[in-house]
This record gives structure tokens, sequence and C-alpha cells, in this order.
């Protein structure tokens, strides 16, 4: 094997495109929750369960999507179906500023959900081919902290663009960065079989495992929907997805008002604590990747050592269910436990995404994600009515901090059952 001083490092470059395509991602659909309080909910007087139908439209718009972007991009390749993504979804960040009422957001945000989907399958997919086994959690973390500099990177911006401009502008101008991603993803990518940047060291180093998989993918036929679905791995994954990906979405949509609602922060007060909880989340997601394949060192069972740092992180999301208790005791401690869960998440999502490398056969790898998108944005879909309904239940009675304590007891012990259901629908799968 070649050591790390004889190969160059073009696929981290590949890794850098994942991550500002994920923040950018991030960064478009977490405007609307930032200009809520003080811009929209004012103009159009929209009630909690409005702001949570609008919510929902995204969710199911992302939800179908996830299913038809993961099918699409293993059929027409990563280059050409990231980009359609991307220009899709920029078009819709942009739209939203045209919208004249409830209805047009709620439009807006179902294009931008459906077009959104194709990330996540696309990234992954990238990663399974440009990375070896032992490094794609690394590689799918550190991307995927691109989500959370997606979400530091608004409070800092969106807040003022629409002080300094207007809360439409807000949205024009953060749509239109995906137009400049989109140069240096036709300028780079390719994949590694093409890519004329790589070294033959580099490429051989990247297709280490290849042998074993193509070995296998040859003794399987092509998968179908139906038998993806007929696999217990895939339920693991959905599942796994289905209980965890909320928690993640309630924090992004929901996070600012919480702050709002339990301390009185205004706009420019709520910059800081959310930009703490995002840097820790980042942190959580490089970390979670590292720590899976620091413990494959000693074990080689990659889906086992996944599950293992699964568990891991499902401990740091547990303390959040006493975050109102210690708020009470100072802000910024409510601030670190909100922190720890977030980057439980990370690190988590870091490695549930990996398990499907583990499982299935590159050429299957983008359809599966999807089928467990799908999954986390229905339970996003779930969710987000749970908690648009509560809060406007408790703020109706005078005590909406009882709603929040309902959903972060949720999101505290969401990740234990995601694990303990994994382990057991993945003790004996199928080898494809």
């Amino acid at each position: 094997m070649l050591a790390p001083s004889q190969r160059k490092n073009t696929r981290w470059a590949i890794v850098a495109l994942l991550f500002f395509a994920t923040t950018i991602n991030y960064l478009d659909r977490q405007v609307i929750s930032l200009l809520k309080e003080d811009y929209l909910d004012k103009e159009f007087g929209w009630k909690e369960s409005d702001y949570s139908n609008i919510v929902i439209c995204f969710q199911i718009a992302y939800a179908i999507g996830l299913l038809i972007a993961g099918w699409v991009i293993d059929k027409v390749g990563t280059r050409l179906g990231y980009a359609v993504s991307i220009i899709l979804w920029s078009v819709a960040a942009i739209l939203h500023a045209f919208a004249g009422n409830t209805f047009g957001f709620m439009a807006a945000r179902a294009f931008l959900g459906v077009s959104e989907a194709g990330n996540f399958p696309a990234a992954i997919k990238t990663v399974t081919e440009w990375f070896p086994k032992k490094e794609r959690a690394l590689a799918t973390g550190i991307f995927n902290s691109g989500s959370n500099v997606g979400a530091i990177f608004a409070p800092l911006t969106v807040p003022l663009i629409a002080v300094v401009f207007s809360w439409q502008m807000a949205f024009v101008l953060t749509g239109l960065v995906g137009f400049i991603w989109l140069i240096f993803w036709f300028k780079i990518y390719t994949t590694p079989q093409q890519n004329k940047l790589l070294s033959a060291e580099e490429l051989q180093y990247i297709q280490q495992d290849d042998a074993k998989e193509i070995e296998q993918s040859s003794n399987t036929a092509t998968l179908t929907l139906k038998d993806i679905l007929s696999l217990k791995q895939t339920w693991a994954f959905a599942i796994g997805k289905f209980l965890t990906d909320p928690i993640w979405w309630f924090y992004l949509f929901w996070l600012p008002s919480f702050l709002k609602n339990e301390y009185n922060l205004t706009k420019t007060d709520i910059a800081l604590p959310i930009a703490l909880v995002y840097t820790m989340a980042m942190i959580g997601s490089i970390m979670g990747g590292w720590l899976s394949g620091y413990f494959m060192r000693s074990n080689n069972n990659a889906l086992q050592m996944r599950i293992k740092t699964l568990l891991v992180f499902a401990l740091f999301a547990l303390p959040v269910v006493f975050v109102q208790y210690l708020g009470s005791i100072n802000m910024w401690l409510a601030i670190l436990i909100i922190g720890f869960a977030a980057a439980g998440h990370q690190g988590f999502s870091a490695n549930i995404y990996t398990t499907v490398s583990d499982m299935f056969p590159k050429k299957s790898v983008a359809t599966v994600t999807g089928v467990g998108g799908m999954a986390g944005a229905i339970g996003g879909i779930l969710i987000a009515k749970l908690a648009g309904s509560m809060f406007d239940h408790y703020k109706a009675l005078g005590n909406i901090q009882q709603g929040y304590f309902i959903m972060f007891c949720i999101c505290g012990c969401a990740y234990i059952v995601a694990v303990f259901v994994m382990k057991r629908l993945t003790r004996k799968i199928i080898q494809l």
C-alpha cells in the first residue's frame, strides 16, 4: 500500500467541492427561518401553524425529490445530476423573493425542496467513487460539515442583507451563490478514471477496495427499487434516518425562535449563539468521520465500527433533555448543551450515510441514499406538524416553554432508539 507521502490529494479537492455545495444547500434553506420573526410573520401575519405548513411543503417535496434524485443520479452520473440539482435549487431560492402571500411561499419551498434533494445522493455517491472505505466516513464528515457552515454563515449575513437592502434581496443574493459553484464543478469534477488531475498512484489508492466490490457486484444483478426495499439493510438505514433527521430539521427551523422566546434575544443577539451551536456541530461532523476510521484500525468490519460510532454520538445528544433547566442557570449553558446535541447529530449523520456504501454496491448507493433520505424527510414532516401544533397550543396557554420541553425530550432520545433498531436489523444482512 502506498504511503501518504507518495500520493497526491486530488480526492480532497473533490471533497472541498462537496463541502461548498452542502454549505450553499443549507444557506439557501436557512434564510426563511432567520427572516420569519422580524419580517415574514409581520408582513404576512403568519401563525406558528402557518410556518409549520410552509416547512411541511418543503419536506414533502424534499421527500419525493430524494427518491427521484437518487435514482436519476445513479442513471445519469454525478457530474450532470449534481449540476442540474444546484441550478434548480438556486432558481427556487431566488423565487422566494417574489412570493406575495403564504401560498407563494409554500410553492417556492416545494420547488426548493424537490431540487435540493439531489445534494446528498450525489455527494454520497461521489465519496463512494472517490474514496476507499476507511476514508469514506471522514470525507462524508468533512463535506457534511458544510451544512453547519451554511447555518453559521446565514445568521451572520442574512439579517444584515435584509436591514441594508430588503428581505427579498436576502433570498436573491444567497440564491445566486450556487451559480458561482457551478463554474468550479464543471472545471474540476469527473469520475476518478477520467480525471486528468489524478495521479496513477492516487487512483490505485482510491481503488484499493474495488477488486472485492467488483467481484461482489458481478455476482449481483442490478438492484431494482423493489429489490432494495425488500432488504433489511435498507430499512436499517431508512429507519435510522426517519428517527434522527427530524431532530436536525427541528434545530434548523426552530432554534432561532426558541432563543427569542426563551431569552428574548434580538435578531442581532441571536447570531453568536447560533454560530457557536453550528461550529460545535461542524467539529462533531468531522470528528464522527475520523472516529469510525480510528475504530477500523483495530477491526476491519466497517459496518460494525460504524454502529459503534453511532452509539458514541447518540450519547452526545442525550443531555439536551436538560437544556431548559441548565438555561435557567445561564443561557450559555443551554447553548453549549444544544451545541453538543448538534455535534452528536452531525457525527451520527457522517456515519449513518457511510453505512450505505458498507452494505450496497456503488451502482446503487445514490438510490439507497435517496430512499433513506425520503424516510428522514417524512420524519421531518411529522415533527414539523407536531412542533407547529404543539407550540400554538402552549403559546395560547401562555406556556410555550412546556412545548419546547417535550420537543427536547424527543430530540435527546431519538438517537439511542435509532442505534438499537439499526443494530437489530443489521445483525444478519444479505451481502451484495
